[in-house]
């Protein structure tokens, strides 16, 4: 009864990324070019930051988009329709679907970047899964998945780890979790710590998945991301946007203000792991703003997928 319960969170959870986004190595160089003034993001897939938190890393469908100083350019390599998309410390790893030029099989499977995506390496499960559930621990560079069906390395639906980029995954029991499963976290420096968000609140497990706690109850979590002390920063629409500052030990909640109004979610947040101030932010609209004062004031960089280059 149990495993049928978990097996229909798994088909919910994909349902809700459809609705929120709509061993090999190559290395494919190509100069990086400044997006236009008339440049669009047609998707987000998703938002992190660099190594030195200098600049903001956006899978939008046709490759990165790179924020950086006020400006706005193309990341270099081949624009592959990154899903899954977790940054950590010297890179990021990704999933999704290659370019359309690209010689690499669809989907991606599992594949990894230390040059934003100049290059990429296919670490497993190429042609075989597109692993849009997908987090990184941002120093520990452990795995989590949320399988959506069985491949050659998972053999069946469900919540997996894994420690050693793909080779080996280990499911989880995920017991505790109620809801509808719209959001997945790992913290940064703590490979057993794994959060999720749901339609019912956000729950944290302490041993790799197997077992979840309720941390905040009464909330729909939209999205979910550790910050570099292990703090949780949690966006929910109940049908008023929040994002709340979360102490994962005490349970203390802090609410930031943010610019994003009813009718719109956030889809995607981003803590920086330079400054413990600033943060990112992406909606269903494709609105992107960023935040160097905890949300005391936004800076509005994309609008409508529409990019916004500062002087």
């Amino acid at each position: 009864m149990e495993r049928s319960i978990f097996l229909k969170k798994i088909v919910l959870f994909a349902m809700v990324i459809a609705l929120i986004v709509g061993a090999a190595a190559c290395s494919r160089p190509t100069a990086e070019k400044p997006s236009g003034p008339d440049t669009t993001l047609m998707h987000l897939h998703g938002l992190g930051y660099s190594g030195d938190g200098k600049r903001l890393l956006v899978p939008a469908h046709s490759g990165i988009k790179i924020y950086s100083d006020g400006k706005w350019s193309d990341a270099p390599g081949e624009k592959h329709d990154y899903m899954g998309f977790s940054t950590v410390d010297n890179g990021f790893y990704s999933s999704g679907h290659p370019a359309l030029d690209s010689a690499y099989s669809n989907p991606l499977g599992l594949v990894k970047s230390t040059d934003e995506g100049k290059s990429i390496t296919i670490l497993t499960l190429e042609g075989e899964a597109d692993l849009h559930g997908m987090s990184a621990g941002y120093r520990t560079h452990t795995l989590y998945v949320l399988n959506e069906q069985a491949n050659s390395k998972m053999k069946q639906s469900g919540l997996f780890y894994s420690q050693d980029e793909g080779k080996a995954w280990t499911g989880s029991r995920m017991s505790g979790v109620q809801g509808q499963i719209a959001a997945l976290a790992v913290h940064p420096t703590q490979a057993s710590v794994v959060a999720v968000g749901t339609t019912a609140g956000v729950f944290v497990s302490n041993d790799y998945g197997d077992s979840f706690t309720v941390l905040t109850a009464g909330r729909s979590v939209t999205s979910l991301a550790f910050t570099e002390s292990g703090e949780l920063l949690a966006a929910a629409s109940n049908p008023k946007v929040e994002l709340l500052r979360i102490n994962a030990a005490t349970k203390q909640q802090t609410a930031i203000n943010v610019p994003v109004q009813g009718g719109d979610t956030i889809t995607y947040i981003a803590g920086s792991p330079v400054q413990p101030k600033e943060l990112a932010i992406a909606t269903k609209n494709k609105e992107i703003y960023l935040s160097a004062d905890n949300g005391a004031n936004w800076q509005h960089i994309a609008d409508k997928g529409n990019i916004i280059n500062r002087p």
